[in-house]
């Protein structure tokens, strides 16, 4: 089929070129099937070749090598053939003659065949193509972007030429290949209002093509537009997505394994493309044996495999492991960093590859590799040494903020963490150049030098202490200094951590709320997921974030409501408008509800039961046979953590509908999951525990009128309990506790059956609980969602709950033994008859 096109190109461009007899160069140059043959015309007629037989032999030998496979490719052959070299003088001999097509993909096809893009062909081939730009069709404008993106040429001023011209003529392009393939190229250079145009296109001319022949690469290109300018666009991504599931089944392992790390980037999900990938993948096992392909498939298939299946990837990956290249072993060491493989043997192999060639690694795969081994717990002083001096050559020679602070981060991943004097006047130069995300990683890595370094090097401790210093202030004068919220927030994305929390986090709020009025629906997500993971309660952004979300509720993709509604729910944060704000979000989520992901669909109910809402077709799509069956064949292509995490959420929606919503009439099917949880857990009560646990003892007249990490229906464990009888005089237990541990040390071993005695007539059943500081929201002293909501649990239970704050109990009033025993006394007898 290429040689056919090709063919059918070259007579265009004869005719275009003027004879209309037969071209007898030409003619031979057609029914050539190899490069030997297309070389051996060359030479017989060097003295005739004219400007379209030099395009036609060049196009010809391209497309020879393409048709090959990857590993038979013999383009070094090719290009160092003094045929070659004939057809590149003519070339360049001949550029003013060319059209502009030719001009196109003559430099495609030489960049192709490996030509640098110093040579002089290249370089006078770019020149007249930037002479000829403004008149170039879309077709040969999009093949040369793909040329200047080849010659990392991104942001060069040529290719801000080309975005021009593709913003002025944007309207006109109605092929979703030119379109998609110019959207890479200039993805660099798009400004907030060009990228909305290009997404809008795209969108429309995508659905054009649905029901058209269809080519995978359209959608996979607007995926990847995405990717690189890291902005997310839902609705376009599920088109994307629904595409290329449809074509799935006629995928290879290459398109695959793109396609897969374009959703990881992306921090996309969709199961059912999961499922059917992961289908596809076993599929080509048996045909996947050569060393390029297996590394895609070893990458991809892996994360989302059984048990049984990574162990065939690791026996194979472990006899190809030998004809394995530099890149190709680096891409399987990542694979097993990402599944946390415990295969020594393959673990130790593929390590002493990347040893062998440690010096072809740039500083990215220097820094991944380390990474990599930190996570795999590689044993080897002797290759850590190597790898430190090679990151600290790597960092004290790099320019970037980005690149310093990634070798910082992962130079401080090794054993015996430390910076050498080079390294900190490395960073010292660059710190003012940093971002808030580069700020806060050299901070991390700073102190983690600086508490292993306490002992062993105490005399860098006032340098580790200076360039702190100095990191706050830079941190702190940036935040000042903020005017603009989508720039703060980009670099807010990473930003986690405690000396981010000590340090900056108050200047980080005030920042924000200094930019309430810039505040917009595409915003509420960032600064949703910044205020949950810092646990910080903020009133007014909160309001602000659910006015703009009320506001625009119908521009808000529903499967993007979750992420607003979590941070409501775990600060417990109730307003008016917070109110308001929940019942406008799941009025907007009911019509869509079956086209959540089913793991998507879990974590939203979960953050809706937490706030104590209870839509109920919510919990009726959940809980029936045909969507349980479907969340478990997805959670098996999920990585563990995250599938333990959906698990254990969908037995807190279940236990919160059957406590909560009776009426719904959902049954509580998690017994055995609770029971198999409970064995693994082993519980260590902290040092203010076990000090509640004896002085109870001693408030209620001995040890057996409490008890400890008692065990309720529905699995919950409740660190002291006792019971009251109705003048609130305390009951012994018929039995002793046999939970605490004789040695009192706290530690306990769980029951895994619930049990509950009958009580006396008029006895309250009492729950002690000690709230320590992840009760409460970080800067204040508000309980959290997930408390209130375990409370609510308990008193429908039957259970009065005593809460126990840290602060109070760790107060300066609460110095002597009596200071606490009379606060027991209170919190129990007290509150209880006030109640």
């Amino acid at each position: 089929m290429f040689r056919l096109r090709l063919a059918n190109t070259c007579v265009r461009r004869s005719l275009y070129a003027g004879p209309v007899h037969r071209d007898l160069v030409l003619g031979q140059l057609e029914l050539c099937s190899s490069e030997d043959q297309v070389f051996e015309v060359v030479s017989k007629n060097k003295a005739k070749l004219a400007v379209n037989h030099v395009g036609c032999a060049v196009g010809m030998l391209w497309q020879f090598q393409r048709e090959m496979p990857q590993l038979l490719r013999t383009i070094d052959a090719v290009k160092n053939h003094p045929q070659f070299l004939t057809l590149r003088v003519l070339a360049e001999n001949k550029i003013s003659l060319m059209d502009d097509s030719l001009l196109v993909d003559m430099l495609y096809d030489v960049l192709r065949l490996n030509v640098e893009p110093h040579d002089s062909l290249v370089q006078q081939l770019v020149s007249e193509a930037s002479v000829r730009l403004e008149s170039f069709p879309l077709s040969a404008l999009s093949k040369f972007a793909i040329c200047l993106h080849d010659q990392q040429m991104q942001l060069s001023p040529l290719m801000g030429r080309i975005t021009d011209v593709l913003s002025r003529k944007l309207s006109t392009i109605d092929d979703a290949r030119i379109l998609t393939t110019l959207m890479i190229s200039v993805s660099p250079m798009v400004s907030p209002r060009l990228r909305d145009a290009l997404l809008d296109r795209a969108d429309l001319l995508l659905d054009s093509t649905e029901s058209e022949k269809f080519s995978v690469n359209n959608p996979r290109r607007v995926v990847q537009f995405m990717r690189t300018i890291r902005f997310s666009h839902r609705n376009l991504l599920e088109k994307c997505n629904r595409l290329l599931l449809q074509s799935v089944p006629h995928m290879d392992v290459e398109d695959l394994s793109i396609i897969v790390r374009l959703y990881q980037s992306l921090q996309f999900t969709n199961c059912d493309f999961r499922v059917a990938t992961k289908q596809r993948l076993m599929e080509l096992m048996d045909s996947t044996t050569d060393p390029v392909s297996f590394t895609k498939l070893f990458v991809a298939l892996s994360p989302m495999a059984s048990t049984e299946i990574r162990g065939w990837l690791d026996y194979t990956a472990l006899s190809l492991a030998d004809t394995f290249n530099a890149q190709q072993a680096l891409f399987i060491f990542q694979g097993l960093e990402e599944i946390q493989c415990r295969n020594l043997n393959l673990i130790n192999k593929i390590a002493s590859l990347i040893q062998m060639n440690l010096h072809v690694y740039n500083s990215m795969e220097v820094a991944r590799i380390a990474q990599a081994l930190n996570v795999l717990h590689y044993q080897d002083p002797e290759f850590y040494s190597k790898l430190r001096s090679v990151l600290v050559s790597f960092l004290q020679d790099s320019i970037t903020p980005p690149e310093v602070t990634m070798l910082t981060r992962v130079l401080v991943g090794l054993p015996c963490p430390h910076l050498e004097a080079g390294v900190v006047a490395r960073l010292d130069t660059a710190l003012t150049q940093c971002n808030l995300s580069d700020i806060n990683t050299l901070a991390l890595a700073v102190g983690k030098c600086m508490r292993y370094n306490s002992f062993q090097w105490h005399s860098s401790h006032d340098k580790y202490m200076h360039l702190l210093e100095r990191l706050k202030h830079h941190g702190r004068e940036r935040l000042q200094a903020a005017d603009c919220i989508d720039p703060l927030l980009e670099e807010l994305r990473f930003v986690s951590g405690e000396w981010f929390e000590e340090m900056l986090l108050e200047h980080t709020v005030v920042a924000l709320q200094r930019m309430t009025d810039q505040i917009s629906w595409t915003h509420v997500p960032e600064l949703a997921n910044l205020l949950t993971k810092t646990n910080h309660l903020c009133a007014p952004l909160l309001d602000s974030m659910a006015s703009v979300t009320m506001k625009d509720i119908d521009k808000i993709h529903p499967l993007a409501i979750h992420a607003t509604l979590v941070i409501f729910a775990i600060l417990n944060y109730n307003s008016p408008t917070a109110d308001e704000m929940f019942d406008v979000c799941v009025q907007h989520l009911k019509p869509h509800i079956s086209s959540f992901d089913p793991h998507m669909l879990v974590l939203l109910a979960h953050a809706l039961v937490v706030a104590n809402c209870f839509p109920e077709e919510v919990f009726r799509e959940i809980f029936n046979v045909d969507f349980l069956a479907k969340l478990d064949a997805h959670l098996e292509t999920m990585p563990d953590v995250l599938n333990m995490r959906i698990r254990l959420r969908l037995m807190q929606v279940n236990r919160a509908v059957c406590l909560e919503c009776p009426e719904i009439q959902v049954p509580w099917f998690h017994t055995r999951y609770c029971q198999q949880v409970q064995k693994k857990e082993v519980y260590l009560g902290s040092f203010a525990q076990q000090q509640i646990n004896k002085m109870l003892a001693e408030v209620l007249g001995g040890a057996d009128h409490a008890r400890v990490s008692v065990l309720t229906p529905y699995f919950y464990i409740v660190a002291f309990e006792c019971v009251l009888d109705r003048r609130q005089q305390p009951v012994a237990y018929s039995e002793p506790n046999m939970l605490q541990d004789p040695r009192g040390a706290g530690e306990v071993e769980y029951r895994v059956e619930p049990v509950m005695d009958e009580l006396p007539p008029g006895a309250q059943r009492v729950a002690v609980e000690f709230l320590d500081s992840k009760s409460f929201c970080r800067n204040s002293r508000h309980v959290k969602g997930e408390v209130m909501m375990r409370k609510r649990h308990l008193e429908i239970m039957g259970y009065r709950v005593v809460q126990i704050p840290h602060f109070e109990w760790n107060s300066m009033e609460l110095s002597t033994r009596d200071a606490w025993k009379g606060y027991l006394k209170k919190k129990l007898f007290s509150e209880l008859s006030s109640s």
